[in-house]
This record gives structure tokens, sequence and C-alpha cells, in this order.
């Protein structure tokens, strides 16, 4: 369920392109360095972009700059900035990852889910201990969506879930920016799980699990109704929601990248599944997501 929160990288200027792949470059390496080589596997821009999006927001004064190899690219040195931001999204980039490794276990007894939760149990509880608010309330949203794979829900109710672990996520603080952070997260994480559903449509659909848009479609094909356009109304109104409260936030610094994620990046992908879906070419929508500023 991650990766969709992703840059349009053709609509970013190199310099933009650089900055933002130096956050990411310094989320790598704050897992490398708290939670080993493992960790690093984990990496996802979905919380790369929450590391960006509460560093543009809080411009803290001990982020480091500096350019090393690593193991990916061992003969060129890449930027990092690092600050408490970027930590922060590695220790949610852990919680996250070992709930998702625990769930694909139990779901679908996928080995490399078990394999991976064991890997990074010890890893799992050391960020608990930091931030043990945020692993209760991932744990509860996702036995939450665990009781809804039992019965009929709507998507609405499904993508909550995932809402509210996001918005959790995202209020790093109690202060006046908590509102919208909060209210940033919820739909961006309904968005983000009604597009994976979207996405694992066909393959839930032949394998039986749980997918609270199979129902929709079906009675949508029934009426002769356009499941594909009623998706993307519904990823544009939870996207608006997003980024009304985004554009409440006083950013300034950087603010140019994570519009372009906000109103560009997170669409390439529903983009691509669209187009299979009905033939249409994905380079004719992306543009029209993007901030008309």
């Amino acid at each position: 369920m991650f990766g969709y929160v992703v840059i349009n990288e053709p609509e970013l200027r190199i310099r933009e392109f650089d900055l933002y792949r130096s956050y990411y470059c310094g989320l790598c390496e704050e897992l490398h360095e708290h939670y080993g080589r493992f960790g690093q596997l984990t990496l996802n821009y979905d919380t790369a972009f929450l590391g960006l999006l509460l560093t543009c927001l809080y411009e803290p004064e001990d982020e480091t700059f500096e350019k090393a190899s690593c193991i990916a690219h061992p003969f060129s040195k890449r930027p990092r900035r690092r600050n408490k931001y970027t930590q922060y999204a590695a220790h949610v980039t852990i919680l996250l990852s070992w709930y998702s490794m625990r769930d694909n276990w139990e779901d679908e007894q996928q080995i490399r889910g078990l394999a991976m939760s064991g890997i990074l149990h010890g890893g799992f509880k050391r960020a608990k201990e930091l931030y043990p608010e945020k692993a209760q309330v991932i744990a509860d949203c996702l036995e939450r969506l665990h009781t809804m794979e039992k019965q009929e829900v709507s998507p609405d109710q499904a993508g909550a879930c995932f809402g509210d672990l996001m918005a959790e996520l995202f209020a790093f603080r109690h202060d006046e920016w908590e509102e919208p952070l909060r209210r940033m997260g919820y739909y961006l994480g309904k968005f983000i799980y009604l597009l994976d559903a979207y996405d694992d449509l066909e393959d839930d659909a032949v394998s039986g699990s749980f997918n609270p848009l199979l129902p929709v479609r079906a009675r949508m094909q029934e009426n002769g109704a356009d499941f594909n356009g009623y998706m993307r109304t519904l990823l544009t109104m939870l996207m608006a929601s997003c980024t009304r409260a985004f554009e409440i936030l006083p950013i300034v610094k950087n603010v140019d990248i994570l519009r372009n994620i906000l109103y560009a990046g997170v669409w390439t992908k529903f983009e691509e599944i669209y187009a299979k879906r009905t033939g249409a070419c994905p380079d004719d929508n992306v543009s029209q997501h993007q901030d008309p500023a």
C-alpha cells in the first residue's frame, strides 16, 4: 500500500528534483543508521513525503547536509539532508512496515512477510518505545480494518481506517498546525487506500481477497454506469480535501516540490491504471490535477 505519493519528475526543475532526492536519500541513511541494512529495505516515497512536508513546515535548525556514496550508488556521491523530521519519518516507516509485513503473513501467508517481520521485530520494538501512541493507533486502525474485511463495507468506511492512521502520523506535535496536518493525512490516507484497492481490483477478484471496490464495480456494471469515471471523481474529491488542508499551512520553503507531489505526482499511478482499463493516453489527464497557480 506504499509508493503512491511520488513526484511528477518531468514537471520539476533539476534543482528541485535534486533537492527532493537529497531528502529521500537522507531518509534512507536514517533507516540505515537506526535500523541497519534491512531497515533500508523499507524505504518508501510516502514517508519520504511526510519527512519533507514536516521539514518544510517547521524549518528545523538541526538539519545536516553531506555528500556520500552508498551501497545503491557506490561510485558516486549523493547529497543527503537529515533532521529531526527525516528521523521521525524513519521510525514511522519501520512501524508501518512491520505491521504491513505481519498483515501479509497473517492474511495471505506470504513467507516474505513472515521473514521480514521477524527481521524487523527488534527495530519495531525500538520504534514503538519511541512513539507508543503512534504504534497503538496503527494497530487499532488495522484491527478495525480486519474486522471490516469480514463484512461488506463501503469504500468510505474502509478508507477511513487508513485515513485515521495517516492522520495520526502527520500530527507530529500538538500545536496550531496539528488540525490541518491531521486533515491532510486523513484524506491522503483515504486516497492511498482506495487507489491501492483500484490497482488491485483484478487480482483481488481472482483471489477472493477483500476489496471494498469490488461490490461497487459490480453494481455499476449492472446499471451500465462508468466505474472508472466514478473512481476519478472519488479520488479527485479526496485530494481536493487534502490540498485544501495543505494550503492552510504557512509553507514557503520548497512549496513547489510539495505541490508537484500533491497536484500531479499522486495521480501518475492512477493515470496508468485508468489508461490500461479505458485505453486513454496516461499523459492526457495528469496535468489537469496540477496547481493552477
